[in-house]
């Protein structure tokens, strides 16, 4: 009897909440409006639908709606935010610090800045995978305009401390942007209690569909001025020019408000499936090590190293059956080592060895026996085939 396949890669993207599709779908056709089109119905349907849409993003993060910029995707807000706020205040400095395990949208755009004359402090992480607040505030100088530290990483689900690094920005006079792609609709996230000014986050992340995400511009305390990186049109209070994807945000706002309905209790269910995960593989098999962190990670995020057992073959032998990463999600698909494991202090062959297993809402407890058989399975005949494994 062929098993049913099981899908534990939630951390690069979700499957769409069938509940999210269903409100999506009357925009695609029966209410096709343009949400800039003020001339008749069609038009102001769609501004309306937006306009409760932002609404439910705001009431998520804790936030005024005039403070959610609508984007293509956290990509693109990550993009806006760093670029944003360097155009904006690079006559008051030019110095920005980020931290060596960010994702790549924040790290390729802090480089693409240094290209035109930014200076970018890299931080370290410890074995934990997190920041040393001391370091951080040695770090800023006179002429730092902002830190990027993100709030949950995306291979190893670890978190930083948030709030005491938004206090440091904060009595420092820099401006705090947080990635908070993998913890918004995952856990309690409040930009505003935690002193952040900017955070990008995306709909897919959270059982909304692809290609729309969101960037949270602080209105007040201080107010955070942003330049535009997409020009024509003045949409979004100036802030991203662009026709808006009005089916997918208002994906996105339904998606934001049945997390904030249902977050407790998912988090409680997902971290007792992840640690019974853990447990089955930690007793049966030799030599595997979680990466990161054990208390201060995401609740459904798992990252596993299989010593002597390269993941890439161990993935193989799943015969399609399972869905998991062996790194991040927009970068699997290069042979290098992650650069997180390896900022984390791993090997090489530490960081090709391990796996990312990520539970979301769809997936149910039977997966949990499942896919330690899977892996267990997986792991041992792949270290069968290595003649280092003794």
């Amino acid at each position: 009897m062929k098993n049913r396949m099981v899908y534990l890669d939630n951390s690069a993207t979700t499957p769409t909440d069938p509940r999210v599709v269903d409100k999506m779908l009357p925009y695609f056709y029966d209410q096709p409006g343009n949400a800039a089109s003020r001339t008749h119905a069609f038009g102001w349907q769609a501004e309306e639908a937006v306009g409760k849409a932002r609404q439910q993003v705001a009431e998520l993060l804790g936030v005024d709606k005039t403070e959610v910029v609508f984007t293509s995707g956290a990509t693109e807000a990550v993009n806006l935010a760093i670029k944003g706020i360097y155009d904006t205040y690079k006559r008051k400095g030019q110095h920005l610090i980020t931290v060596k395990t960010e994702h790549k949208a924040v790290l390729d755009t802090c480089q693409w800045l240094e290209e035109k004359g930014a200076e970018v402090t890299y931080l370290e992480v410890d074995k934990q995978g997190r920041i040393d607040l001391g370091e951080l505030e040695a770090a800023i100088r006179e002429d730092t305009i902002l830190v990027a530290i993100m709030w949950a990483n995306n291979e190893t689900g670890v978190l930083q401390e948030v709030s005491a690094i938004g206090e440091i920005c904060t009595r420092k006079g820099v401006f705090f942007f947080c990635d908070g792609t993998q913890a918004v609709g995952k856990i309690p996230v409040d930009p505003v209690a935690t002193g952040i000014h900017l955070m990008a986050f995306s709909a897919h992340k959270m059982y909304g569909p692809k290609g729309v995400g969101a960037l949270y511009v602080r209105r007040k305390n201080p107010p955070v001025k942003i330049t535009a990186q997409l020009l024509g049109g003045g949409h979004e209070r100036g802030r991203r020019s662009g026709t808006l994807n009005v089916p997918g945000i208002v994906g996105f706002g339904v998606a934001a408000a049945l997390a904030q309905a249902e977050m407790t209790e998912e988090m409680v269910r997902l971290s007792v499936w992840r640690d019974q995960l853990e447990r089955k593989l930690l007793e049966g098999l030799e030599k595997v090590s979680l990466n990161g962190s054990h208390e201060n990670r995401l609740p459904q995020i798992s990252s596993l190293c299989f010593e002597y057992a390269d993941a890439e073959d161990v993935m193989r032998t799943f015969n399609q059956e399972l869905a998991v990463s062996s790194g991040s999600a927009c970068t699997s698909a290069s042979l290098d080592p992650s650069h997180v494991l390896k900022a984390m202090g791993l090997t090489s062959d530490e960081a090709h060895a391990s796996l990312r297993l990520s539970f979301g809402r769809f997936n149910t407890e039977e997966d949990i026996d499942q896919v330690a058989e899977w892996i267990i399975r997986g792991v041992n005949s792949v270290r069968a085939a290595n003649p280092l494994w003794v």
